[in-house]
């Protein structure tokens, strides 16, 4: 008969091996970033045509200088394991580069349907409006790789930034531009360490951020009529936008260290702990794929023809309601209806090596973490 020591120790082995095997649990501050990041990118879409107004303009002039290098370096962060094996790559596939052409022809059919646009091309390589991200994040997670060995990583990144925002002709092929632009935040993302967002959740960085976010609320109120808020898009370099090439080199690193500020101010705000909306942050991609459809035929349906949307009330409805829709949209009555475009599986088309073959993806309505496909809200 077994001594109750060894039967303890057995029933404890057990256990450390149950560990091991399950996935560890998902970090909410994390998730509560995503989602709030994602609620920001929906409420600046919403502002569009609200944008005669000076002081919708101003914000939203702000959200941009901050929410997309946000969400790109919080993609960096979850990329820095990226090792380019079979499965890794398969997965990455099926979680940006198919949902990238499922949402192309389904935003290219709303453009020729509801927007009578019966010219609208459908281009693989000329992503249209908020799509763009899924392929350029497709690339830049290829290169992850590239960006864990090199010795100087963000410097590197930098200058290709620098060089792109004075080269008009890099083309608009998966958004180029914005793929060299963006670059540094990613690279960036990778090289943080989960201490390094626990500084910034710090009570003294919290306070700080108070005054830097008022004073750059002032600074975009003033420079809404006065800068052209294609900078912040990253699309074009700077001679498309009627400036010298030399104004490429001081806009870029000048906006990458005013938004790399309002960022960590943005993630010092975000809560660390389980909220009623961090569930959500699991599943900010269907959020962030799905909007633009109710956007956009609000804006070509004239929703926003009404007067009193346009008024201080209206503005804040308009507000209320996208980040409303927002939550809607993540869900999981909308994830299970949708996942097969925006998560699909595919595992029958997998052909790497068996022992790497990808996990089955559980209900949409679990929020345990699987396979980080997007980081995006």
């Amino acid at each position: 008969m077994p001594s109750p020591l060894l039967a303890r120790k057995s029933a404890d082995s057990a256990v450390s091996v149950e560990e091991r095997k399950a996935p560890p649990a998902r970090d909410a501050y994390f998730d509560n970033a995503k989602f709030m990041a994602t609620v920001l990118v929906v409420v600046a879409h919403a502002w569009a045509p609200l944008r005669d107004s000076r002081t919708v303009d101003a914000v939203h002039l702000l959200i941009y200088a901050f929410h997309m290098p946000a969400f790109i370096i919080i993609s960096g962060y979850f990329s820095k394991n990226f090792d380019a094996t079979p499965h890794r790559v398969f997965r990455l596939i099926t979680s940006l580069l198919v949902p990238y052409l499922i949402f192309e022809i389904a935003y290219t059919l709303l453009r020729r349907t509801v927007a009578a646009d019966s010219d609208a091309p459908f281009t693989v390589f000329d992503p249209w409006y908020l799509t763009w991200f899924l392929a350029v994040l497709f690339i830049w997670r290829l290169t992850a790789p590239l960006w864990k060995a090199l010795r100087f990583p963000l410097t590197t990144a930098l200058a290709i930034a620098v060089l792109a925002s004075m080269t008009p002709g890099v083309g608009s092929a998966l958004d180029l531009q914005r793929v060299l632009q963006f670059l540094p935040f990613f690279v960036l993302g990778m090289k943080l360490r989960s201490a390094d967002f626990s500084v910034l959740r710090s009570w003294r960085v919290r306070i700080a951020a108070l005054p830097v976010f008022a004073g750059a609320a002032v600074f975009s109120y003033w420079a809404v009529t006065r800068m052209n808020a294609e900078w912040m898009f990253r699309r074009y370099a700077a001679q498309d936008l009627g400036t010298s090439g030399w104004t490429g080199p001081v806009m870029t690193l000048a906006l990458f260290g005013c938004s790399l500020l309002l960022t960590a101010c943005f993630l010092s705000w975000v809560p660390g702990r389980r909220l009623f909306f961090t569930g959500l942050g699991a599943a900010t991609l269907y959020g962030y794929l799905l909007h633009g459809f109710v956007l956009k035929s609000a804006q070509w349906e004239d929703w926003y023809s009404y007067a009193w949307l346009h008024t201080p009330l209206g503005e804040v409805a308009v507000t209320v309601g996208a980040a409303v829709m927002t939550a809607l949209l993540c869900t999981a009555p909308v994830r299970r209806v949708f996942r097969y475009v925006v998560e699909p599986k595919l595992t029958w088309a997998y052909g790497g090596p068996s022992r790497e073959r990808p996990a089955a993806v559980p209900a949409a309505g679990v929020t345990a973490p699987r396979r980080e496909p997007a980081e995006v809200g």
